[in-house]
């Protein structure tokens, strides 16, 4: 059966139109496409996740290891749609689940189609303007699950952390950050203030709404418990070169912090505020540190290693 005959099936619409693929998924693991509904006059975004080529890998890293990782992470990502996104709100914002169907080894996601609902901006390098509105969500996001064990979902949050990474870390050169990687993964994980993390908060999954005054996220694969400066790290290194985390980290932090308080605040979350501000300025480095130690073992010559991802690298090996 076609996949436009499923999806009027699955959402009783004989209108449904298939609009033409999005995008396909990282190595070759399913497709994003966009259906029409004639009936109710709107879009919807449909995923489709199938098992792919486990040796099929831009960068080498295919094996069983990595096949299991990401079916895993498809199966983290539907409970995510299933049992945790109805939980936010507007300050907040990810796409509704509309529907979801498992065929054989199939897995079918039908969701809001964020762009026709006024998310059709996006942003490839990170200013004071559009960081201040990524991290606003952010910090609602982790004040909307804070202290949430995520049933279902990763036990560590993010794509890079130790745990799911043994090949990378094999292949690095022998160096202090080898040596020192548990001990970065023990500082990280032994956070007093902890959340559900994105895992792969980057502005390529980012909506940012017409307006300019909001964002959606998607992509919630490697959502897991962690500490909640570890996305906020993660998510300038990915819009930020060397020069504007020198200029902007200062105001990031301080953004996220205030923001994260007055969303715990808004949700009605006791919190001390200053233990949570001291946890955050303490951890920041080992943030980096962690994400460092995965691009030495995946790919060194990433473009996302500078002179401030090694120097804040730095600081926390020395406070090891």
């Amino acid at each position: 059966m076609s996949l436009e005959l499923i999806l009027r099936t699955l959402l009783d619409d004989p209108s449904i139109t298939i609009e033409g693929q999005l995008q396909s998924l990282w190595s070759g693991y399913g497709q994003i496409v966009r259906c029409y509904s004639n009936a109710k006059a709107r879009y919807y975004i449909i995923k489709v996740v199938k098992p792919g080529n486990s040796d099929e890998h831009p960068r080498g890293w295919g094996g069983d290891v990595s096949h299991q990782r990401k079916m895993r992470s498809y199966q983290v990502e539907a409970t995510f749609y299933q049992q945790y996104a109805s939980l936010t709100d507007h300050l907040c914002k990810v796409p509704d689940l509309i529907a979801i169907q498992t065929l054989g080894d199939k897995t079918i996601l039908v969701m809001e189609d964020l762009y026709y609902n006024g998310y059709n901006r996006t942003h490839n390098e990170g200013t004071r303007e559009n960081l201040a509105i990524a991290i606003k969500w952010l910090a609602y996001f982790h004040a909307k699950f804070w202290q949430n064990r995520g049933s279902g979902l990763w036990p560590v949050g993010t794509y890079w952390h130790l745990g799911t990474r043994k090949k990378e870390w094999q292949a690095m050169p022998d160096s202090l950050y080898k040596r020192k990687a548990s001990a970065i993964t023990d500082k990280l994980n032994s956070a007093r203030f902890t959340t559900l993390l994105h895992g792969d908060v980057k502005f390529a999954n980012l909506c940012f709404h017409q307006d300019e005054r909001s964002v959606a996220a998607v992509d919630f694969q490697y959502i897991g418990r962690g500490a909640g400066v570890v996305d906020l790290a993660y998510l300038l290194g990915s819009c930020c070169d060397e020069d504007s985390l020198f200029k902007l980290v200062d105001y990031a932090l301080e953004t996220y912090q205030q923001h994260l308080i007055d969303a715990l605040n808004w949700y009605q979350i006791s919190v001390d505020s200053k233990a949570l501000t001291n946890e955050i300025t303490e951890l920041y480095p080992f943030a980096w540190a962690d994400f460092y130690r995965f691009l030495l073992g995946w790919n060194p010559d990433s473009w996302k290693v500078n002179t401030y991802i090694k120097q804040l690298s730095e600081q926390a090996l020395k406070s090891i």
